[in-house]
């Protein structure tokens, strides 16, 4: 094996290409030498290291595959293959004649200075290997002491805008003995000028600061820092300016801009259409800017916004016009602010078709209908209405007979940008974006031929607010749930007789309670290296009704002669990406959660229990065949065609996934997951899956490879996992014979 290995790279080498009287660039070193301590050396030396950071041919292996490919699409018959290697991977080869070594020094030299250190001495090395054909460069580079600052001050200016920097230079980051640092400088004029532009500073810009070090008072290689105006800065850059109108285009069109337009002034606000779109009332508490306020960029900001999360308009256009007043008053300006707020379509219809395939061999089409329309009473109120209409069967397996699942849903959820409670909340309260108040109602028919029919409705109404930018709240006090059972078959009853843990989770009828989420969500900077999300979720029933709730004659209440459910239950979901090379990262999840019965209930509502595998859980287990703990269906004689998933009301999850790029909108994955659930008592339905102290040895792990297509954020993914440990078996063993596929639309986590 290991001769093969050699003659392929024998066979795949390039030095035979490279011309004799060159020499494969491979890359540089730097070496600091100084005779006084410099602190934070690593740093400056990572600094320096960006100036040399000449690009090198990469390699596998010690093999240049892309320069291979390069020199061999040179060849008169090079193939079709050769071609088509060299246009995707093929590199032009990097020489030591291309690099300017002058030019690099003087670069070194430059970065220095800038970082404080002056009168160096850098040199630089070359090292040949005349045998392969490579060179490398070593600079070394001499340091002398770094000039420090002794002090820092601010050199007379103009009123007012002296009064508001002398502020500025108070409360800097500057301190005495800084060494001298070209980019702290210019970090200091970007925060003098964001500060300034707070105070309605509207044109000032920072390149109109300038900073001169004055070295004539010291012989020790010290410096006083003066900040100062830079010449002939124009007059209107150094005044404050405010805000001397308000008009906002609430319906505004660019091919309707020149036609007679009706203004209605609202709380010092002009609000200016031509047709009536939204009401006034409603949008002005979404401006937050003000008629004789300072100009604020933080304000207008906030303003857009909020705007834009009303969800009634595609565009919010901000803009500012200089009235001609500075002349008459010298120490401050005036601005008119134009709002222009471009709608969407106010109705929109949308239709899909989709087929479902699930693990538990069932299969199907699932048409979706919707309707929205964007403001329904003129006040940016969002209506959904929604159907659908799925059909399943069981396209394999021999114990079905002829089971098929016809579902049929109707909802309609109604969305106010504002809050809607009895007592006035003002939304000067909620500085970052308003609330939004949350309807809905829904109606879902199941039925399982041989089974059973299921007939549900749920309303619910709560509120939903963005705290900042990666924060946001979601809270439900009213959920109410109610589920009814009918034509039960001989069957069913028959599986509800054996299964006493199911069919106390199909008693309670009505679940009414509240529901909380908090979201941390840092997966909205795309381009950040290290992403965090966190959510955690709070459902609480019962708890109210069991004030009013009538005792039934046994240990359980009813309310209008329905039994209701009790139960807490908190999920807690976190991931964490790290984004490293070109579109490749490692993405993470850790998900715990847990759900306590109590009252009314033994055990948790069937829909509200927890399970394990599939596309988005335990990969190499089939959805809802994992746990709950060590139960062994088989050997408990359970049904293989998998009629209910398996349940508990505990569930731990981790899961770990490396994702890189393959081929354009092609994406590759390799990932490992382990997970379980559990219930927190013994039942006879479910023989060895309470939750002990030997859970660790109790998680189902799998590990395996996965494909996604992933085109501008829509994803189709199929993975293939095996189970690494099954809990039922004490062993760990990798059985990749037997292979679990999974296809779903979206990344797991």
């Amino acid at each position: 094996m290991l001769s093969v290995l050699l003659i392929l790279f024998q066979s795949c080498s390039i030095q035979k290409y490279i011309p004799n009287k060159e020499r494969l660039y491979i890359g540089a070193s730097i070496d600091i030498k100084s005779d006084s301590i410099v602190k934070n050396e690593k740093a400056l030396e990572e600094n320096l290291k960006t100036a040399i950071q000449k690009k090198t041919n990469k390699k596998i292996l010690g093999w240049y595959y892309g320069l291979y490919y390069h020199f061999k699409s040179q060849n008169k018959r090079q193939g079709f293959i050769n071609r088509w290697l060299n246009k995707k991977i093929g590199e032009e080869p990097v020489y030591q004649s291309d690099i300017n070594t002058t030019a690099v020094k003087e670069v070194l030299t430059n970065r220095l200075e800038n970082n404080g250190f002056y009168y160096n001495n850098v040199t630089s090395n070359w090292t040949s290997n005349d045998k392969k054909k490579t060179a490398s460069i070593d600079y070394n580079i001499t340091v002398q002491q770094p000039y420090r600052m002794e002090s820092y001050q601010l050199d007379t200016l103009q009123p007012p805008i002296y009064k508001e920097m002398q502020g500025y230079i108070s409360d800097t980051p500057f301190k005495k003995d800084m060494r001298f640092n070209l980019s702290l400088l210019k970090l200091e004029r970007d925060r003098i000028d964001n500060g300034l532009k707070m105070k309605g500073y509207y044109n000032f810009n920072s390149n109109f600061l300038i900073f001169e070090a004055d070295t004539n008072r010291y012989k020790d290689k010290r410096f006083d820092l003066f900040l100062k105006l830079k010449k002939d800065v124009p007059k209107k850059a150094i005044v404050p300016y405010r805000i001397s109108k308000i008009n906002i285009y609430s319906n505004y069109d660019i091919q309707q801009d020149s036609l007679p337009n009706k203004v209605v002034r609202y709380n010092h606000k002009n609000f200016i259409e031509q047709i009536p779109y939204f009401k006034t009332k409603y949008l002005d508490p979404y401006i937050t800017l003000k008629e004789g306020e300072l100009y604020n960029p933080q304000t207008s900001k906030n303003t857009a916004r909020r705007l834009s999360t009303i969800g009634s308009y595609k565009f919010v256009n901000i803009q500012y016009n200089q009235l001609d007043t500075i002349a008459k008053n010298d120490s401050i300006g005036f601005l008119e602010t134009n709002i222009f707020l471009s709608p969407l379509n106010k109705r929109a219809f949308k239709a899909s078709l989709e087929a479902v395939s699930k693990s538990n061999n069932f299969a199907g089409p699932t048409l979706a209908l919707t309707y929205t329309n964007r403001n329904l009473f003129g006040g940016g109120e969002i209506l959904n209405l929604s159907t659908n209409i799925g059909y399943e069967w069981q396209i394999t397996g021999g114990n079905s007979n002829g089971t098929s699942i016809l579902q049929l849903g109707l909802s309609s959820e109604l969305i106010y940008p504002r809050i809607i409670f009895p007592i006035k909340i003002s939304s000067n309260y909620f500085k970052y974006a308003i609330p939004k108040t949350k309807m809905s109602l829904g109606l879902d028919y199941l039925q399982r031929t041989q089974l059973y029919t299921l007939l549900s409705g749920t309303a619910q109404f709560g509120y939903l607010w963005n705290a900042n930018r990666y924060v946001t709240h979601e809270i439900i006090p009213i959920s109410t749930t109610y589920t009814q059972l009918s034509n039960t078959t001989e069957a069913f009853e028959e599986i509800l007789s054996e299964n006493e843990y199911l069919s106390s989770s199909f008693d309670q009828e009505f679940i009414s309670g509240l529901n909380y989420s908090f979201t941390y969500n840092e997966m909205v900077d795309t381009k950040k290296t290290h992403q965090f999300y966190i959510n955690s979720t709070l459902d609480i029933v019962g708890n109210s009704l069991s004030l009013f709730g009538k005792n039934n004659g046994e240990d359980s209440k009813t309310i209008f002669g329905l039994e209701f459910a009790q139960y807490a239950k908190a999920d807690l979901d976190l991931h964490y990406h790290f984004n490293f090379g070109r579109d490749q990262k490692i993405a993470t999840r850790v998900f715990a959660g847990y759900g306590y019965a109590y009252g009314n209930s033994d055990v948790l509502p069937f829909t509200k229990q927890y399970n394990a595998g599939g596309p988005y859980s335990v990969r190499a287990f089939q959805i809802g065949t994992l746990g709950p703990g060590q139960y062994d269906e088989d050997a408990d004689g359970g049904d293989s065609d998998y009629l209910f998933y398996n349940s508990g009301n505990i569930k731990l999850e981790a899961n770990i996934e490396y994702r890189f790029p393959i081929y354009s909108f092609v994406r590759g994955a390799v990932f490992a997951d382990a997970g379980n659930i559990w219930t927190s008592k013994e039942n006879e339905t479910f023989p060895n899956g309470k939750f002990t102290d030997n859970f660790i040895n109790e998680l189902g792990i799998g590990a395996g490879i996965g494909l996604r297509i992933d085109v501008q954020g829509f994803v189709i993914r199929f993975d293939l996992a095996a189970p690494f440990h099954d809990p039922k078996e004490e062993s760990y063993n990798f059985k990749w014979d037997e292979p679990v596929f999974n296809f779903a639309i979206g990344y797991p986590f």
